[in-house]
């Protein structure tokens, strides 16, 4: 019999059963005697037999697929965030199906239609307009329309009024853990590179950031408050303008490891020496922050757990168990060379 006509018809007619019996070999989804399995299995492998996945997921109505959404694969955060779902994934028998937004919305909202026409089971969801304290309602309601559907998993974001699954690190916490550290070392003068102000994120940071200073007493200057983004070109720009006045800061806080490392770069190329003349500090703990000379102080948000955690989640939502609407990871303060 050729290859490409085999179908379980044809192997439930060799093995003479029924295509349930077969079928039920095929997903192991009820038990079979065992000489009738071992039977129907060496007929799979005499033909070579290959199930099709998408007929199979439209008579189980499963397809095995989780949809991710992430805003930017040029930062290593995300990708190590989605390395640990995908692992957790394959270990429950998933695969991901990935897609990069640039948090861009009207992309997003191509993804979530093109999602769900693929019949994805769940879908995480990083960046883009759950991190934006300004979204829009039609968007936010064009994720709570699709959570109707099936279930999402939020990672470092929400939907501000609507309950969903959220799992995150709480980054004021680690924003005061690496504040706290900048002061024990005997800083007073304190800038805050990057991000941009129309996200959470850096909101929640920029908080603990004055908050901190407030409560020891010192001063929050403007002029070492500087948004832009969350690139290195960014951070090296933004520390470029702060080391143009006659006093900068003795040390920085970088809302992330990319700007900080722009910073360094910035500083180095003036001839400042680091840490002994500016300390600077990122967030994240990305690969990139250990390979940098001199190494980065930063936080680590434990990005594989934060991965790990959503597709555990998610995959107790599919199963339709119980699971909590918030999981917070505590963040780890690692010292290094900057500081």
């Amino acid at each position: 019999m050729p290859l490409e006509s085999i179908t379980v018809y044809d192997i439930a007619r060799e093995a003479n059963v029924s295509v349930a019996t077969v079928s039920r070999v095929l997903n192991d989804t009820a038990p079979v005697r065992t000489s009738t399995r071992q039977k129907i299995m060496a007929i799979i492998e005499k033909h070579k037999f290959q199930p099709n996945a998408l007929a199979r997921s439209l008579v189980n109505k499963k397809t095995g697929m989780i949809g991710v959404l992430f805003p930017d694969s040029s930062n290593m955060f995300f990708p190590e965030v989605f390395g640990g779902a995908e692992r957790a994934a394959q270990k429950l028998g998933y695969t991901l199906f990935l897609c990069n937004t640039f948090s861009d919305f009207s992309r997003e909202s191509e993804y979530l239609t093109l999602l769900r026409e693929r019949q994805v089971e769940g879908l995480i969801f990083m960046g883009g307009r759950i991190n934006s304290r300004h979204c829009p309602d039609a968007l936010v309601q064009e994720v709570l329309d699709i959570q109707k559907k099936i279930p999402v998993v939020l990672i470092n974001g929400s939907l501000p009024g609507h309950p969903c699954h959220r799992v995150k690190t709480n980054e004021y916490l680690g924003t005061e853990l690496i504040m706290q550290h900048l002061i024990d070392h005997g800083h007073r003068h304190i800038g805050f590179l990057g991000g941009s102000g129309e996200t959470t994120t850096t909101f929640e940071k920029l908080q603990a950031f004055r908050r901190m200073m407030h409560a020891n007493r010192f001063p929050v200057r403007k002029d070492w408050v500087r948004l832009g983004d969350f690139s290195i070109d960014c951070g090296y720009e933004l520390m470029s303008q702060t080391l143009e006045h006659r006093n900068p800061p003795t040390a920085v806080m970088c809302i992330n490891d990319y700007v900080a490392i722009g910073a360094m770069k910035a500083a180095i190329s003036r001839g400042l020496r680091i840490p002994e003349e500016m300390a600077i500090a990122g967030f994240d703990d990305t690969q990139l922050s250990s390979a940098m000379n001199p190494e980065l102080t930063t936080v680590s948000q434990h990005s594989e757990q934060l991965g790990r955690q959503a597709m555990a989640i998610l995959h107790k939502l599919i199963q339709k168990e119980k699971v909590k609407k918030l999981t917070v990871l505590v963040p780890k303060l690692i010292v290094r060379q900057s500081t």
